[in-house]
């Protein structure tokens, strides 16, 4: 899958995974997983990096069911619906702080300040915006 999505994501990055490429795991969403990575960018992970100002890099974003087990994933992780991706930046705690401040629908954020990423995702209904868990 190629091409942009919006100016500075693009299809390949929101399906790449490494893990699934080591392990002969083809990590192909269906169609409504599109539909919902599709609104994710566009409606959430865009405009934060609009109002952020500088790169997100997307470490994950969908995963099928297979790589979402190999990596400890939850069942019922967004990330197998199309709903979520992990977002590195150098300051994750800022790229948060600019959430919060930007009024911009999510559902959760999730810091994982160890690893310094932040877990952003966005449901096709039933947001429970300014959900934020602080995972160190």
């Amino acid at each position: 899958m190629k091409g942009k999505i919006t100016t500075h994501f693009s299809w390949e990055e929101m399906i790449r995974s490494r893990t699934a490429e080591a392990n002969g795991i083809e990590n192909r969403p269906g169609t409504s997983e599109m539909v919902a990575l599709e609104r994710l960018v566009v409606e959430l992970l865009q405009p934060l990096r609009d109002t952020y100002g500088k790169p997100i890099r997307i470490s994950s974003g969908y995963r099928c069911a297979e790589l979402n087990r190999l990596v400890g994933g939850v069942a019922s992780s967004q990330h197998t619906k199309g709903e979520a991706a992990d977002c590195v930046t150098r300051d994750a705690g800022e790229l948060l702080r600019v959430l919060k401040d930007s009024g911009l629908l999510f559902d959760q954020a999730i810091w994982y300040t160890k690893r310094n990423f932040l877990h952003l995702s966005l449901r096709k209904a039933g947001n429970r915006k300014q959900f934020i868990v602080y995972n160190t």
